[in-house]
């Protein structure tokens, strides 16, 4: 069965896409300033991340109770890998900035935050892909 496995991937790709429209707009509300829009930022992605985990985890307990598709499974190890990167690599390097921002320093470009986008990106479209694939079982 797979309905329980594809209701995790479609509430994991509906919270990776709520969090990413919301990430750019909450620096155009009125009041909000760089340092404290980077707090916020900081709190959503980590709750976002601990959420992503706890889907990750029941996903994979999903797998190991029943076979699932190849594709599919192939799919959920690139997610997984894909999100350790983001949690374990990616996110602290861009909490080290975000504070120096919040401090009032000038850090030196990075391409981190870009390269992060880009991963939740390719997320998006490798939960689209990994719903579909278990919808219809290809």
């Amino acid at each position: 069965m797979t309905s329980l496995p594809l209701a995790l991937a479609c509430i994991w790709l509906g919270m990776v896409v709520a969090i990413s429209i919301e990430a750019p707009l909450k620096f155009r509300a009125p009041g909000i300033t760089l340092p404290l829009g980077l707090g916020i930022g900081r709190l959503v992605f980590r709750a976002l991340n601990a959420a992503e985990i706890v889907l990750a985890t029941a996903t994979a307990v999903t797998f190991a109770l029943a076979p699932r598709p190849l594709a599919a499974t192939l799919l959920f190890i690139t997610l997984a890998v894909t999100l350790a990167a983001q949690v374990l690599i990616l996110r602290p390097r861009l909490e080290v900035r975000a504070q120096l921002i919040i401090d009032g320093a000038a850090p030196p470009e990075s391409r981190t935050h870009l390269v992060y986008i880009a991963l939740e990106g390719l997320k998006v479209l490798m939960l689209t892909s990994f719903g579909i694939i278990l919808m219809f079982g290809a």
